[in-house]
């Protein structure tokens, strides 16, 4: 089908469909139950998908909307198998991530006349936002780019620690305080330090507190105003880091997060140990802002670029 053309090389659609099998066993457990002793598409087997849908992660709002489209097409044939499920799924589903994302791959492109591109990563404690980072300063590095990290979540020794850490693996320069340090300031620094050694991206890591909605928003708001003394628009991206494994959490956190600050992205982590993958189908669709890279492995390449068709492609791979 053409919607589901080659992007990746073998060995990265290796890796995702690796980091996808216990949400692809699990979903793909429960479609064999929902049509079991039935040959054709009809109401029950609708019903029972709809429950297989809800209980993947999908989520209530984007799982209506896949049965709908299903029910248009089972209206339109006149005998619809259930054989044919699972291709109708992954056609459907690539179909209504395309209405929300535009292009093939989202991957962050850091315009010549934007340098430093400053990045803000946002995201509660325990979610690979650090891990992510690195990865990310990984994959700029490789890239040919300069880049330097801000660690701006002040509030945990560990956080500074393990950015550093990141930071001396990935061989690239980190400006950082000691903890309790206003995270304006580190974030002042950082791009202060920028501009000297001209730089071509920042990566400033915050502090990952779901506190009280008002504190959160005053705080971001405050590293934002501070690091545009120094570069008016910045920062060019602000990306939410969430935990796949949590599943609907991941979606509560997306509401408290966009409701705080402007997050222009997402990134997806821990996708291989979990059996909710599906969360990624549903958080794609119901917050119009574009996934951009999902973490499905431990490996600096296992950070992938977010591609819907390889994606879906993965994720209903019956062999």
């Amino acid at each position: 089908m053409s919607l589901f053309k080659k992007i990746f090389s073998d060995s990265k659609k290796e890796s995702l469909d690796k980091g996808l099998e216990k949400s692809k066993t699990s979903f793909f457990a429960k479609l064999s139950k929902a049509v079991a002793g039935k040959a054709k598409v009809d109401e029950d087997v609708l019903d029972n998908l709809e429950e297989v849908l809800v209980t993947s992660d999908v989520g209530v709002d984007t799982t209506l909307k896949i049965i709908d489209r299903i029910e248009e097409r089972v209206s339109r044939d006149k005998y619809m198998g259930t054989e044919e499920l699972n291709l109708i799924l992954r056609e459907e589903i690539a179909s209504l991530l395309s209405e929300t994302h535009i292009g093939e791959e989202t991957e962050f492109r850091i315009p010549e006349e934007q340098r430093p591109y400053v990045i803000m990563v946002v995201g509660v404690n325990g979610v690979g936002k650090t891990t992510s980072i690195g990865k990310l300063a990984y994959q700029f590095k490789k890239q040919g780019l300069k880049v330097i990290l801000g660690a701006a979540d002040t509030f945990r020794a560990a956080a500074i620690d393990q950015l550093e850490v990141w930071a001396k693996r990935v061989d690239v320069p980190i400006v950082k305080q000691k903890m309790g340090s206003d995270p304006a300031s580190v974030a002042y620094d950082t791009l202060s330090s920028a501009l000297s050694q001209q730089a071509d991206v920042v990566l400033i890591d915050t502090a990952g507190r779901l506190h009280n909605k008002v504190n959160l928003m005053n705080e971001l708001g405050k590293v934002k105003r501070v690091m545009q003394k120094i570069i008016p628009d910045a920062p060019h991206e602000v990306l939410l880091v969430l935990d796949g494994s949590t599943g609907q959490n991941a979606f509560e956190q997306a509401k408290q997060f966009t409701k705080a600050t402007e997050v222009t992205t997402l990134g997806i982590t821990k996708l291989d140990g979990t059996a909710k993958g599906g969360v990624v189908i549903g958080i794609s669709d119901q917050f119009q802002i574009p996934v951009k890279y999902i973490g499905v492995g431990e490996g600096l390449e296992d950070l992938q670029v977010f591609n819907k068709y390889e994606f879906v492609d993965s994720f209903f791979k019956s062999e």
